[in-house]
């Protein structure tokens, strides 16, 4: 779920539980069932070998926030250093985690305690805690009306969160949003895709990428018509999506350790190739350095976070 201009696209994202087992390393080599990237390194990240979901990079600070659902705690690590600074605890199998650079914040979906908790960056210390539904997961920012809309899966409907106050105070059914009014703009069908699952928006382009884990399907929706205008096909399960702004690259990360790599064009995709790496279903690229981020929950034995950077 993320803006797009003074508009969301509220998007309902549920989770799988699948074990990939496969541990494939990335190869720089390219052939034409992989993508153009190689492997820089595995850092170790702390913790045990459990789920990792959402993360979020703040890419004028150099901070990546990974959610370590397993251990309910969030992963603070410096990407200019290349090291883990602080894992911040009592966040309750946190699913959601979204940095905003221009508070100076974190806000994560503590879906244990079904709350949202208010982080500070500098110190990395929970600063306010507000209700989140029967089960947050999502979220996304609108820096004009300053609200933050949490997406509640079980409930069926979005939380609107006064950032300047850190309170609720709307809840809204899902659909396409006005941040300013709370209201319901357009419903909009999604033909071809078998249960909506992962969504990104590429605000610049006016259009919205849509991972359906029912039928591993990527759908090209364009936003200023208001419908479907391509597919691809991606790896089983897709959950989270990673858009290279500088690049044009797009990532779809799947539940089945693939994470399929497409160029974007003005309004189509070109495949590149795919990564498979096990438990790969979470990805963030930092449009800056190019540098490609996967948190991994058990290689040998131990969660790392696998860097890699494309090699073209």
């Amino acid at each position: 779920m993320l803006v797009r201009g003074r508009r969301i696209l509220g998007h309902r994202v549920a989770l799988g539980a699948f074990a990939a087992l496969s541990l494939a390393v990335f190869c720089s080599t390219v052939r034409a069932s992989q993508a153009p990237l190689s492997t820089l390194r595995d850092v170790p990240l702390p913790g045990p070998a459990s789920r990792f979901d959402y993360a979020s990079l703040d890419e004028a600070r150099g901070r990546l926030y990974i959610a370590h659902l397993g251990a309910g705690t969030i992963v603070v690590f410096d990407t200019r250093g290349s090291r883990v600074v602080a894992e911040i605890p009592a966040v309750a199998a946190v699913h959601g985690v979204l940095a905003i650079p221009s508070l100076g914040r974190v806000y994560a979906t503590a879906t244990g305690t079904n709350e949202v908790v208010a982080i500070d960056e500098a110190t990395n210390r929970i600063i306010a805690r507000m209700p989140g539904g029967e089960y947050p997961d999502g979220m996304a920012f609108d820096p004009i009306t300053e609200r933050l809309f949490v997406s509640d899966e079980a409930g069926g409907t979005d939380t609107v969160i006064d950032v300047r106050a850190n309170r609720v105070v709307q809840e809204i059914a899902l659909v396409e949003i006005d941040p300013a009014t709370a209201g319901i703009v357009a419903r909009h069908s999604l033909p071809g895709c078998r249960h909506a699952h992962g969504l990104l928006i590429d605000a610049r382009r006016r259009l919205a990428f849509i991972a359906c884990d029912g039928n591993a399907t990527l759908l090209v929706f364009d936003l200023q018509v208001g419908r479907v205008i391509g597919t691809q096909s991606v790896g089983p399960d897709p959950d989270v999506l990673a858009l290279d702004a500088g690049m044009h690259w797009l990532y779809v990360a799947a539940e089945s350790g693939i994470v399929t790599v497409f160029a974007e064009g003005a309004d189509s995709l070109q495949k590149l190739g795919e990564i498979r790496a096990g438990y790969a279903h979470v990805v963030v690229v930092d449009s800056t350095d190019h540098r490609v981020y996967l948190p991994l929950q058990n290689v040998g034995g131990h969660p790392v976070l696998r860097i890699a950077m494309p090699t073209k």
